[in-house]
Order: structure tokens, then sequence, then C-alpha cells
């Protein structure tokens, strides 16, 4: 009997090697198969960006990421954090009583690239904006094992003593712009000013980031230190910002619990 329930599979498995041979000694006829299941392929995954326009929420109070923010996310990047941290909430039940409100589309708009992530050896961190102070952010990036023995995470103590680079983040708003971030011309020109002002509050450099990105915007010394613009001050900046650019999740989801 169990022969008997394998034959039609038989059947098949034969069929199809025989149509494989036949086309292998094609070419033509090879190249043709190969486009046909590249073009069906393709277009199961274009399809859906014809309804991006209704699939994405609207967020009226998005707000752009600052200069000094900017520059933290691609900190981030650099080293590799998106490895080991995911930046999306899913919709399970588990995930929402332990991080908050499931990610929605809106929230990655401005992302380039998006760090959306599957792998978590540490926790998503979509939400994880001002869930610590900047002193526990940067003494946990810099010791990680002295707030969290269990932890695996490498020391980036460097940050610290590493001067940022803000001469070069005017170019980098432009690029983004490039690509549908709204950025604006006063925007670009001042953001090298920006990363300054927001580490430094109480200057004139401080007004201008109020000024063009929000009276809510996080301004203060991210690391602690006052003397000098480090890249700490830029990565705890975006870590604090997580989560923060529009209320719409909060306003949209019931809260954990319920």
């Amino acid at each position: 009997m169990f022969k008997t329930l394998l034959k039609p599979f038989a059947r098949f498995f034969e069929f199809h090697a025989r149509t494989h041979y036949r086309a292998e000694r094609h070419s033509m006829t090879l190249a043709a198969g190969i486009i046909l299941a590249a073009g069906v392929g393709g277009m199961v995954e274009i399809a859906p960006l014809f309804t991006i326009d209704g699939t994405v929420e609207a967020a009226p109070d998005m707000r752009l990421y600052t200069p000094l923010e900017q520059a933290g996310r691609d900190i981030f990047i650099r080293e590799g954090c998106y490895a080991c941290h995911s930046q999306m909430i899913r919709t399970l039940r588990d995930e929402v009583d332990r991080y908050g409100p499931y990610s929605l589309a809106v929230e990655s708009q401005y992302d380039h690239p998006m760090l959306w992530g599957s792998k978590r050896t540490g926790p998503d961190l979509a939400r994880v904006g001002e869930k610590y102070s900047d002193d526990w952010q940067v003494r946990h990036l810099a010791d990680p094992r002295a707030l969290v023995p269990q932890s695996v995470m490498p020391q980036y103590a460097f940050l610290l003593d590493a001067t940022l680079d803000t001469a070069s983040l005017p170019d980098r708003l432009a690029a983004l712009r490039t690509v549908g971030v709204p950025y604006t011309d006063a925007q670009i020109a001042n953001a090298a000013s920006d990363a300054l002002g927001q580490a430094l509050p109480d200057t004139d450099r401080a007004d201008g980031v109020f000024a063009r990105y929000g009276d809510a915007t996080n301004v203060r010394a991210f690391d602690g230190r006052r003397d000098r613009l480090s890249e700490m001050d830029a990565l705890v900046a975006y870590l604090q910002i997580l989560g923060g650019l529009t209320d719409l999740p909060a306003r949209t989801q019931p809260p954990r619990g319920q």
C-alpha cells in the first residue's frame, strides 16, 4: 500500500527530471524558463509597492532625525549594532507587553537603510528612547557588564574619546534628501552647527536646533561632558529618540495589558 501511495510522486519526479534534462540540452529553452521564473518572482515582490500609499500610515507630527541623531545612527550601523538588536516590534502579545506598541511602517519612512532586523542577541530597541537616562546609556555602552553582568555586548568606551566628524554632515543630509528625506536647505546648511548645538544647551546654536527641529528636541550634553562633541554624544542622542519621532503608535494602539 505504501508503494501505491508513492507512485504519483514517483511519476511527478520522473516527469520533472525528464523535462529538466531536455531544457538543459536546449540553452534557449532554459534561458526562457529562467526569465519566466525571475519575472514571476519579481512581480510578486514589486506588485505590493503599487499600494504603498495606502499601506503607510499618515503621521503629521513625524519629525526628522537631527544631524546629531543621524550621525549617531551612522555610528550604530558602523559598529554593527543592528546585527544583535532589531528595531521592529511585532504584533505578538508578548512583544507588545515587553517593548510597547508594535511598530508602524511610517516610523521607518526616513530610515535609509531600515534597521528592522530579526536577530535579537540583545533586546529590541524600537522604543528604547528615554527608557533609561543618558548616564545609564553611556555607562552601559562603555562597560556593559558593569550594569548587566550577563551581557555579551562589546565595550564602546572609545566613543567617549572619539571626536565626532561634523564637517561631513551637510553632505550626508543632502544625500538623504535625494532619496526622499525632506531636509530643507536651512537644515542642510546648518547641519554641523546644529550637531554641536544639540549637545550644548543654553547656547545660540541650541536655539537654532529648536527652531529647525521643534521645541521637543532633546538638547543636552548626552555624554555628560561639555568640552567637545564626541561620538558617544551622537550615539546616545540617537538611542534616546528611538520610538519618539511620532506619537502615532501610542495614540492608535491600546495600552499594554488591555
